[in-house]
C-alpha cells in the first residue's frame, strides 16, 4: 500500500503542478488542478473539501471556453499550434531543448487542449439541448 500511496501522490502532484502552471500559461489549468486534487484526495481525505469549489470553477471556465465561435477558434488554433510546435521541436535540432521528449510533451499538450475543447463543447451542447426540450427525453 505504501507504493500505491507514493504513485498516487506523484501523479496527483504532477497534475496539480502542471495545472497551476497552466493557470498563467495557455491551457486547461483549472481542469488539471481539479484532476490533481481528485487524485490526491483519494489518499489524503483532508483535500476533499477543496475539490467541489475547484470543480465548480473549472466547469464554469470550461463552459466559457466554448461560449463563442471566436473562443472556440482561438482554442482550436492554439491546440493545433502546440501540436505543430511539438513536431518542429522533435525534428529541428537547433532549437533550445530540442528533441522528441520536448516535442512529445508539446504534442500531448495540444491533444489534451483539443480533447478538452471537444469535451466542453459537447457538455454545453447537451445541456443546451436538454434545457430546450424542458428536460424531457424522447
Amino acid at each position: 500500500m505504501a507504493v500505491k500511496r507514493i504513485v498516487v501522490s506523484i501523479v496527483g502532484a504532477v497534475l496539480l503542478l502542471v495545472g497551476v502552471a497552466l493557470l498563467v500559461l495557455p491551457g486547461p489549468g483549472l481542469l488539471l488542478v481539479l484532476a490533481g486534487l481528485i487524485v490526491l484526495a483519494s489518499e489524503f481525505p483532508a483535500l476533499e473539501r477543496h475539490v467541489e469549489p475547484v470543480r465548480r470553477r473549472a466547469l464554469q471556465t470550461a463552459d466559457e471556453s466554448v461560449s463563442s465561435p471566436l473562443r472556440i477558434a482561438g482554442t482550436l488554433l492554439f491546440g493545433l499550434f502546440m501540436i505543430a510546435a511539438g513536431i518542429v521541436w522533435g525534428v529541428v535540432n537547433a532549437l533550445p531543448l530540442s528533441g522528441w521528449s520536448t516535442g512529445t510533451s508539446l504534442i500531448l499538450s495540444g491533444l489534451i487542449i483539443l480533447g478538452l475543447l471537444v469535451w466542453s463543447y459537447r457538455r454545453v451542447k447537451s445541456r443546451t439541448a436538454e434545457s430546450s426540450s424542458g428536460g424531457r427525453t424522447s
